[in-house]
């Protein structure tokens, strides 16, 4: 079966015997929702990612939207087609029931890795990464989705850290008003925004906000408020109180950028930057001597 009769068969709804299908090649990494390897694909020696939801979670998350048709996983990440989104092959059942998507191995480090480690890396790197990762998040946007989960963990870099790709849309939904409503409280609690953390009404909005957060990190090391322990009890304190100037970690930001981020971060969801085509617009003329960067 060659691989585009395969996918085919899998979007009518055939299921794949995934250990017979795949030999996986690494370790599962395993996310809150899922697990992830490394794999080859024996019938197209294709190395790919694959991954596979639990199926638990993913009940649960979908009970949250029932009788709303929410498009799938599968569903969502085929539909992009971007240089910065990573590329997703196919989707599927296996024959445990489970969920899985197939999509292009992504060999390098995550960006959350890369500001863990304070990694060199990134300089030199910086802007240019902020502005992949706003042009990927404004496909999303465009295309009429929510990621609901913008964080630097949900980047992956190339080796060398000069691009990046976005990944992992199992909370996405679209951005319309029945996924909207308040009380869905879902993301990484350090990039949460306010309106997320207190259950209020949520939109778009709530990624730029996210984005701010990673960004920030990115350039200072630092979140711009205390580090929470994973609870989310921590990010109820988001907004309350104005982030440390990024100028205080990295002086040699341009005035111009280090504003772009500061808008991204303002509580009030109707004052923060209201489209990351705003925010692209705004940092449109910077280079990366003009980042501070070398």
């Amino acid at each position: 079966m060659g691989l585009s009769t395969f996918f085919k068969s899998i979007l009518e709804g055939g299921k794949v015997d995934i250990a017979r299908r795949y030999e996986i090649l690494r370790d599962a990494v395993s996310g809150t929702m899922s697990d992830f390897h490394m794999a080859r694909d024996r019938e197209t020696e294709q190395i790919v990612g694959l991954k596979i939801l639990d199926k638990k979670k993913t009940a649960q998350l979908d009970m949250r939207f029932r009788g709303l048709n929410k498009p799938s996983e599968g569903e969502i990440a085929t539909s992009f087609d971007h240089p910065h989104i990573v590329r997703t092959l196919g989707f599927g059942i296996t024959t445990k029931g489970e969920q899985f998507l197939v999509m292009e191995f992504l060999d390098g480090p995550g960006l959350n890795s890369l500001i863990i480690g304070r990694s060199e890396l990134l300089q030199g790197n910086r802007l240019k990464l902020m502005k992949q990762a706003a042009e990927a998040l404004h496909v999303v946007h465009e295309a009429g989705y929510i990621h609901r989960d913008v964080c630097p963990r949900n980047f992956v870099c190339a080796p060398d850290a000069t691009s990046l790709k976005m990944i992992d849309f199992g909370l996405t939904v679209p951005a319309r008003k029945e996924f909207m409503q308040p009380g869905i409280r879902t993301g990484t609690p350090n990039y949460m925004s306010p309106e997320v953390v207190r259950r209020k009404p949520t939109d778009q909005r709530l990624d730029i906000f996210a984005f701010g957060v990673s960004m920030y990190e990115m350039f200072s090391f630092e979140l711009p408020w205390q580090r929470g322990t994973g609870d989310g009890m921590a990010a109820m304190s988001h907004g309350q109180s104005e982030p440390a100037p990024l100028e205080q970690f990295y002086p040699t930001i341009h005035p111009t950028l280090s504003d772009a981020i500061k808008k991204c971060l303002i509580a009030e969801p109707e004052k923060r930057t209201q489209s990351m085509k705003q925010f692209l617009s705004a940092i449109a003329n910077l280079d990366h001597e003009d980042a501070g960067e070398e």
